[in-house]
């Protein structure tokens, strides 16, 4: 039996959150789509992740949230923020789903005006946020992206069995990464692996020393390496630092692109490898997307967070003892056990399916 939401012509989808979160709403889109054909479907997402979602023929409008308004002082940052949700009211949504938990998007629910308000149950924040929502569903323990399409289907909105996960690479995109395979002479028989070593959160990165050991491996066996990081100061840094510990003699196998693309050109980079390695980060969900075979290092969050589809290899390791430590603490020293060796293992099962 499907959904009962009657006369619905303009949907609002909140994410206000990370690039990663961003990238696993992309089924919710074309989900909407199919069950509303009609209805003018819009994101609201953070300032930084909307390129994510550019190009994507199933959304009619990204609407960003400035996220420099939380910097501003406590009155300018109010005005802002009533300024903000004036703006989304005068919309006149019928429908919001909230896909992020935090106290922001159930205020841009509630007072978006709209008649329904899907949203998961609240686990923090603002008490009796609850009330905010006509809709309310208990969260279940699956991976991130099915959560998003399943809080849809618990309210009768299905899926058609399409699961749509189309970055829509622009050709701009493509072009640049082809100039660099030919600046690069890099062939169809050459193989290619892109790298992201970093996370914004640099304690779910690896050890330098074994990220420098694999990089050296890799390029022992005449394979061509792509690294890249975001703009982020602190990335740049790490890599450098990973980099330093490489040889120079190997460094005419290594592509530095660090800091210098945007998400579009990272997803079209990713397409055109061979195999994706990093950690836990938006880059690694975004190469699952695309279709390339990732190698994922994982110090928690796996099964939550692993990379979309069957054919990817999560390596993780369990050996701390999260009541003695931190969230930060216990994921790193788990994917600090990870040893190169077990890294190298792995990409020779993965380097052995690979047909040049």
């Amino acid at each position: 039996m499907g959904h009962k939401f009657q006369n619905i012509r303009k949907i609002l989808v909140i994410k206000l959150l990370h690039i990663g979160d961003v990238v696993l709403t992309i089924p919710v889109f074309r989900i909407l789509k199919e069950n509303f054909p009609d209805a003018y479907v819009a994101a609201l997402v953070n300032s930084g992740t909307e390129e994510v979602l550019i190009g994507n023929p199933f959304i009619d409008e990204i609407i960003v949230f400035d996220r420099t308004i939380t910097h501003m002082n406590p009155l300018k940052r109010l005005f802002k923020e009533l300024s903000f949700y004036r703006s989304i009211k005068k919309k006149n949504f019928d429908m919001t789903i909230n896909l992020t938990g935090g106290d922001r998007g159930a205020f841009v629910s509630l007072l978006s005006g709209a008649k329904y308000r899907l949203a998961y149950k609240p686990q923090k924040g603002f008490i009796g946020k609850k009330y905010f929502y006509t809709h309310v569903a208990e969260k279940n323990g699956n991976h991130a992206l099915l959560q998003n399409i399943s809080l849809l289907d618990k309210f009768g909105i299905y899926s058609k069995g399409i699961i749509d996960t189309n970055i829509y690479i622009p050709e701009d995109a493509d072009l640049f990464v082809k100039k660099i395979f030919i600046e690069n002479k890099i062939s169809k028989e050459d193989i290619v692996i892109h790298i992201h070593p970093t996370s914004r959160w640099l304690f779910k990165c690896w050890k330098d020393e074994y990220m420098a050991e694999i990089i050296k491996w890799l390029i022992e066996k005449k394979i061509y390496i792509i690294i890249t990081s975001s703009p982020d100061e602190k990335e740049i840094t790490k890599t450098k630092k990973i980099l330093s510990l490489i040889p120079e003699s190997y460094h005419s196998k290594i592509i530095n692109l660090c800091g210098k693309i945007n998400i579009k050109q990272l997803a079209a980079i990713s397409k055109a490898s061979d195999i994706f390695f990093g950690v836990d980060t938006a880059p690694m969900h975004i190469a699952a997307f695309v279709g390339t075979t990732v190698i994922a290092l994982f110090g928690a969050g796996q099964y939550s967070w692993k990379p979309w589809g069957e054919k990817h290899l999560v390596i993780s390791k369990n050996v701390a003892d999260r009541k003695k430590m931190n969230r930060e603490d216990f994921i790193q020293q788990n994917i600090n056990a990870i040893t190169p060796q077990e890294v190298m293992e792995n990409f020779e099962k993965v380097l052995k399916g690979i047909n040049k």
